[in-house]
């Protein structure tokens, strides 16, 4: 397999898509959308070198998680290193969600391999860049009212009609040496009140 760039990992976590899974941000992207919510994942200097094989062998020793979900930074800008590592867990029975600033038509229209291989591994597809204008938390797990979940496979076709009703979710991990992650989606308002200490 070969290597990946990537910002982080996180073995465990419950709102980055549907149900409990592991999740990797990707590091580097060239979209680069207005009011991006981690806009340090952009630079592809970034982040750290990981080995997909170590990776999977990371994610597939994680009890109780039902896939995998990548994030960004722009996972289509590393697809083929993706692809490889969302096959291999699809191999073991789970699942991948995989989050991109294009859209699935322009997606299906460059017709690149490496795209097309990264689409066959992923069982949910969250497409469309941010839009600061259209800000929507209404739905889970997507940031503005553009965006748009395609069920490419029947893995996760039951939620399709009761996305409005699975709530976002917000996590806080303190790491030993006191740095404060948070990851996850709430309405505008809410993350400044959590780390005023207002919730």
């Amino acid at each position: 397999m070969a290597d990946l760039r990537i910002h982080r990992f996180l073995p465990l976590t419950n709102a980055e898509g549907p149900g409990t899974r592991a999740c990797v941000w990707v590091q580097g992207c060239s979209i680069r959308c207005e009011g991006c919510a981690v806009p340090w994942t952009w630079d592809r200097k970034g982040g750290i070198s990981v080995d997909t094989e170590e990776l999977a062998e990371a994610i597939l020793g994680t009890c109780g998680i039902e896939g995998v979900t990548f994030v960004g930074g722009e996972p289509f800008e590393q697809s083929s290193a993706l692809a490889a590592l969302g096959a291999a867990v699809r191999l073991a029975g789970l699942s991948v969600v995989t989050f991109t600033g294009l859209t699935y038509e322009r997606i299906i229209e460059a017709a690149r391999p490496d795209w097309n291989e990264l689409l066959a591994v992923t069982d949910l597809l969250i497409d469309g860049p941010y839009q600061k204008d259209a800000a929507e938390t209404a739905r889970p797990w997507v940031g503005s009212g553009n965006q748009r979940f395609h069920f490419l496979t029947d893995r996760y076709e039951h939620l399709a009609g009761s996305l409005t009703r699975i709530a976002n979710r917000i996590e806080v991990h303190v790491l030993t040496n006191g740095t404060v992650l948070i990851n996850g989606m709430a309405p505008p308002g809410v993350l400044d009140e959590l780390l005023r200490g207002r919730i």
